[in-house]
């Protein structure tokens, strides 16, 4: 895995840690949940181009360190990986949604 990203006219090494709270910051990202949540994650990732240095999927939070390319917002990467993981969570786990 090089270090860089290179374009036709561009040499490029973007990283960012991003740090988001689950709502009110309930326990809920535990077992299942938590397995299935950094699969989703993992895709949405694979999708949009974008490389995990490091992750990790806490009970109450999630951090990541992430590699993306400049043509990327970051405010629309997270937006996109808020919003695609919570709609697939509480679509395969009903429980979810009692609470929120």
């Amino acid at each position: 895995m090089s270090t860089q990203r290179s374009n036709s006219h561009t040499v490029s090494r973007l990283t960012v840690h991003i740090v988001w709270l689950i709502k009110y910051r309930y326990s809920v990202l535990e077992g299942d949940i938590q397995i299935y949540c950094r699969t989703i994650l993992i895709q949405i990732c694979d999708s949009e181009g974008v490389q995990i240095l490091k992750g990790v999927v806490s009970k109450d939070h999630v951090h990541m360190h992430i590699d993306y390319r400049p043509s990327q917002s970051i405010c629309e990467l997270v937006r996109s990986m808020k919003g695609r993981s919570s709609r697939k969570l509480q679509k395969e786990f009903p429980e979810l949604s009692k609470k929120y």
